[in-house]
């Protein structure tokens, strides 16, 4: 059939939408990054305390965790570019406030982390949504390279982000909010014209059920089921990067430039592992592909464990970072493929706890079994727990370590399995 056959490679230019979208992630992305950056350093400056930087975090993964549910039932009974544009220009309020009170020299802790926390409620409502939009801006068969193409927007944002806030945040604050403002209503403006379609949603009023429809859903497909639990309980073992500090200092002898390079490698490897995913298509053995790839994210975090040289240590998170990519690119597109969009919100909201759940978690669990076994042990465990993983969820889920292709489903939905 036509719609299964490759295109050519610059076929993802042809759909405008898809463009315009992905412009949209960079500006929103960029701005993002920065302004996590001053909220840091600005906090930190204002209170002299560890302890409140650790609150910025806390006030954005709170609302992300308890509104995740009913976020993705909003995102199927309304239309979802209306959702994002919304959560956006609420997140530029909050942004405008940051940099007003900050020119003004009126900031005070709890201000910011208010204000931060209108953000993480703006983001929960806007992550599914968002996440849903992208399969009706392309056909089935490129999915998973818009995926790419869309996740090198984030990866290139938490690249050049940083350093960006960092440097304008000599001139002060308020500076880099008046930037981050400024890229918001790009993406805002970007997204107000975005040309998407999306069948009239079922309005349902919000009942358990309907909240728990992504949950029933998930745990009904077993590929699903599989391929995100997969990626849950890898994240959550070979959480290498909480621990980077550690090794830099005590283990590899480096200062913070040492570090900073550290930190940038795993999103060097998976910009460029993006990269390279956007011009080939995932054709085939899709599910080997898969676990292979998770595989390998363990391999490199056991090397990452043993490394006592900066450059084989940059070389082994430049992969883990590669890795992590394709298994991402993979989970991504089969959840969107597998699921009907009338669902794609409450599902994509389930995967965001799970996301979520494995990243924060991961930290603590790599956190806490350092400060039991040591940093080197603590992270050849994870690594070694991420490969038993694998082999268990293999055996586990057969038909997803045998499946072909990603798109199969959607291009014959009255097939039964």
């Amino acid at each position: 059939m036509p719609s299964v056959t490759t295109p050519p490679a610059d076929s993802l230019l042809q759909h405008r939408a898809f463009v315009a979208f992905w412009f949209a992630r960079i500006a929103s992305g960029f701005g993002f990054q920065m302004l996590s950056v001053a909220v840091g350093w600005q906090i930190y400056a204002v209170t002299g305390r560890a302890f409140d930087l650790g609150l910025i975090g806390l006030v954005q993964f709170v609302p992300s965790l308890l509104l995740a549910l009913p976020a993705g039932h909003v995102a199927d009974q309304f239309e979802r570019r209306r959702i994002v544009l919304l959560g956006q220009v609420v997140e530029w309020i909050a942004i405008a406030l940051l940099t007003g009170m900050s020119l003004a020299h009126g900031i005070h802790e709890v201000g910011i982390l208010l204000l931060v926390c209108v953000i993480g409620i703006a983001k929960a409502f806007e992550f599914p949504a968002l996440q849903s939009m992208l399969p009706a801006l392309v056909p089935a068969a490129i999915l998973p390279r818009a995926m790419a193409v869309s996740a090198s927007a984030g990866q290139a944002a938490m690249i050049m982000g940083p350093a960006l806030g960092g440097f304008l945040y000599v001139a002060g604050p308020g500076v880099v909010y008046s930037v981050c403002g400024a890229l918001y209503l790009v993406s805002v403006a970007l997204m107000g014209r975005l040309h998407y379609e999306q069948a009239p949603p079922k309005r349902e009023p919000a009942t358990l059920r309907t909240l728990f429809a992504g949950v029933h859903f998930i745990r009904a497909r077993k590929d699903v089921l599989g391929v995100i639990s997969l990626d849950l309980f890898a994240v959550l073992l070979g959480g290498a990067t909480a621990l980077l500090p550690i090794f830099a200092r005590d283990i590899l002898h480096t200062g913070p430039w040492g570090l900073g390079l550290l930190r940038a490698a795993p999103a060097v490897g998976a910009l460029l592992m993006s990269v390279w995913l956007a011009r080939h298509s995932l054709q085939q053995r899709v599910g080997t592909i898969m676990f292979a790839a998770v595989a390998g994210f363990g391999v490199a975090t056991l090397v990452f464990a043993v490394s006592t040289t900066l450059w084989l240590s940059l070389a082994a998170l430049f992969a883990l970072g590669a890795f992590d990519m394709v298994s991402m690119v993979i989970r991504g597109a089969l959840v969107q493929l597998e699921t009907p969009d009338d669902m794609r919100g409450r599902v994509s909201a389930v995967n965001a706890i799970f996301i979520n759940t494995s990243n924060q978690l991961g930290e603590f669990e790599s956190g806490m079994l350092a400060a039991w076994v040591g940093a080197v042990s603590a992270t050849v465990i994870g690594g070694i727990g991420t490969l038993a993983v694998v082999g268990l969820w293999m055996g586990m889920f057969p038909t997803l370590r045998q499946r072909q292709r990603l798109h199969v489903e959607a291009a014959a939905p009255a097939d039964t399995r």
